[in-house]
């Protein structure tokens, strides 16, 4: 089964610097492309970073680009996200997705693209 366990969220001043990190465990990781999305109160997820299933490859929304980067350690199943210049708008839960389908090929940008979630973990920016 697999599972995906976010960490790292918090309160952080405009700015500022934090650094999400997503577990996974239950099967080879290293074989799957990994996401990064967020969700506002109010608002529908949106997608945030991906990165393919060596590392080789990473795509962000322009709303982060040159702020947020993706990465992953194969070697301890995680996938990081360092988020720096954090603006209060960045304000969201923070869920980190994988899909079923090993050795993806392009960019998956959509939710549907992904099959299993974390449960989240908040970062609230402030101004």
């Amino acid at each position: 089964q697999v599972q995906l366990v976010e960490s790292g969220g918090g309160l952080v001043q405009a700015g500022g610097s934090l650094r999400l990190s997503c577990a996974a465990s239950g099967r080879t990781y290293s074989h799957y492309d990994m996401g990064w999305f967020r969700q506002a109160p109010g608002k529908e997820r949106e997608f945030v970073a991906h990165i393919n299933w060596s590392g080789v490859s990473t795509y962000y929304a322009d709303s982060v680009k040159g702020r947020f980067t993706i990465s992953r350690d194969n070697a301890k199943n995680t996938v990081f996200l360092q988020m720096n210049s954090l603006k209060p708008e960045d304000t969201a839960v923070y869920y980190c997705a994988t899909r079923a389908d090993p050795y993806g090929i392009g960019v998956f940008r959509l939710v549907s693209d992904y099959e299993y979630w974390g449960q989240g973990t908040r970062v609230t920016v402030s101004s």
